[in-house]
């Protein structure tokens, strides 16, 4: 793998990183905001919610003072849940990647470990990660905060200096970054059609890379 220096850990997050997954979940987000008083579109989701956790909608919602329902969650996840056992991709080429690499691999996700789980499973990429899977509710807090990320690297065992992780969104890659590892963007998920954009973004965040093809990671 072709790297800045010598890893012990490649942290992979899952959702526009690993599946093609953020078109169909910002569309249906944006879609289930909007009937519930918050009008919302896929860039306005995309720049507020993009690598978040699913608590940080609601607190976004009291405070332009909309109070979501009680079910406002479930709602969302059983729509999204449906969409992706049937519409799921992988990124391009990641599973062959995942077949060549030579390095530890784990994933550290803000979606629950059920949608990891069934993403993971519907794109054929469940046998390159096994149980590997850290999620945001395992721990206090979520990114752009460092816990997951240190979580991750302390059940592989691996020090936070030798990790490298691959990030789509910015509070992704400030979460890396305050964990003290090497953090890499990835621009290659269909939700970033402005690749130049995105790639500022996400240098602005601390990437020490952005890329574009996973095959950038391929011995």
């Amino acid at each position: 793998m072709q790297t800045d220096a010598v890893h012990s850990l490649l942290i992979f997050d899952c959702d526009g990183v690993l599946v093609d997954s953020e078109p169909l979940s910002c569309q249906i987000l944006a879609e289930t905001l909007t009937r519930h008083g918050v009008p919302a579109d896929i860039p306005y989701v995309v720049q507020h919610f993009l690598g978040r956790q699913l608590g940080t909608v609601r607190a976004h919602a009291q405070a332009r003072q909309v109070q979501l329902p009680a079910d406002f969650e479930h709602e969302l996840n059983t729509r999204l849940l449906q969409r992706l056992r049937t519409e799921l991709r992988p990124t391009p080429h990641t599973r062959e990647v995942l077949a060549r690499l030579d390095i530890p691999t784990c994933v550290a996700s803000s979606s629950h470990l059920e949608r990891v789980r069934l993403s993971l499973e519907v794109t054929g990429l469940t046998p390159f990660l096994g149980e590997r899977l850290y999620t945001a509710e395992m721990v206090a807090r979520g990114k752009p905060e460092p816990d997951l990320f240190l979580h991750a690297a302390q059940r592989m065992g691996a020090d936070p200096a030798a990790c490298l992780v691959i990030e789509d969104s910015p509070y992704g890659i400030l979460a890396a970054r305050a964990a003290g590892m090497q953090a890499w963007g990835f621009v290659g998920g269909s939700h970033h059609h402005d690749r130049a954009g995105a790639t500022q973004i996400l240098r602005e965040a601390g990437a020490h890379r952005v890329i574009d093809d996973m095959r950038t990671l391929s011995p």
